[in-house]
């Protein structure tokens, strides 16, 4: 949370407010930068939150991020994705909200967030199934907790763009999960799909170097370089982090298979399975054209990752 001036009196005065009718207000935040993977999130000053005069939790985060991003209103509604509350995330950064009124999908966010206060630990969290959720109208919704589910939140993003007819659309920082990474490039190199997709391209170049000194992942750095040379995947070339610098990266996570959308506040990558992450596995015909659509238009604004 880094809202100076008019947007942080606004969201500040909203909170106070609602504490002043008798509503049970917690907030939990990411309290510890990060040693690695880069870039580290915007840090929140607990001194100001403490000015809202509602109990807080600090959830310590060096190497598995609190990176979730939602809001449950009255065991009713759910507001939840890829932003931050920040100003160079609703000003600079390209993001994507849902919200959703629906009791049974907030009392999932609920279990995740009732483990996450009483814990105070990243690890323990969102060790649960879920089933999908009908909204009417023949939309359905799941929600997925991360660390507890992360490696199977992956593989079924990648099984989604395995098994997809007619389109797939990307948004995503950085492409480094190994079965959605994997997938990704057979799917290319098959091209029998339109796939197409956009990433921050200063962090894939990032990523690229990383996988170069380490070694570690050496393996998938083939597979991530084909996805580069596509042709497929524009690129932002955001600012570098640096301390006190803009935060203005391609931020948003989205991923729309033929009529299927994910979103949430998980990277397609390796650090997210780790990380206390959600998203929302949608089925909506008309909500994944209009995602697809969203990802088309923001990868018109960059060039090809290839080309840079």
């Amino acid at each position: 949370m880094r809202l100076p001036g008019a947007p942080g009196d606004a969201v500040a005065g909203a909170i106070r407010d609602a504490a002043a009718r008798g509503v049970e207000v917690r907030i939990a935040f990411n309290e510890d930068e990060p040693a690695d993977p880069f870039p580290p999130p915007p840090r929140t000053e607990r001194p100001i939150l403490e000015t809202l005069g509602v109990p807080l939790k600090g959830i310590p985060g060096r190497y598995d991020l609190m990176h979730h991003k939602y809001v449950i209103r009255d065991a009713a509604a759910v507001w939840t994705g890829s932003a931050n509350w920040t100003t160079d995330s609703w000003e600079r950064e390209e993001n994507v909200i849902a919200t959703v009124d629906s009791p049974e999908l907030a009392a999932a966010f609920a279990a995740d967030f009732d483990v996450l206060w009483q814990r105070g630990h990243v690890e323990p969290t969102g060790k649960f199934d879920t089933k999908p959720i009908d909204l009417g109208n023949g939309v359905t919704v799941q929600p997925w907790f991360c660390p507890g589910r992360g490696p199977e939140l992956s593989h079924r993003i990648a099984e989604a763009i395995g098994c997809a007819k007619r389109r797939i659309r990307i948004a995503s920082p950085v492409l480094t999960a190994a079965p959605v990474l994997s997938t990704v490039a057979q799917v290319i190199a098959e091209g029998h799909i339109d796939l197409a997709g956009v990433c921050d391209a200063t962090q894939i170049a990032q990523v690229q170097q990383q996988w170069h000194q380490s070694g570690v992942a050496a393996w998938k750095a083939p597979l991530l370089e084909q996805v580069v040379r596509s042709g497929r995947f524009s690129g932002k070339r955001s600012t570098p982090y640096a301390p006190g610098s803009v935060h203005d990266y391609m931020h948003a996570k989205v991923t729309v298979t033929d009529d299927v959308v994910f979103l949430g506040s998980f990277n397609l990558s390796r650090s997210g399975e780790t990380n206390a992450e959600n998203v929302l596995e949608i089925h909506d015909p008309a909500l994944a054209e209009r995602l697809a659509g969203f990802v088309d238009e923001v990868r018109a604004r960059y060039p090809p990752l290839g080309s840079q």
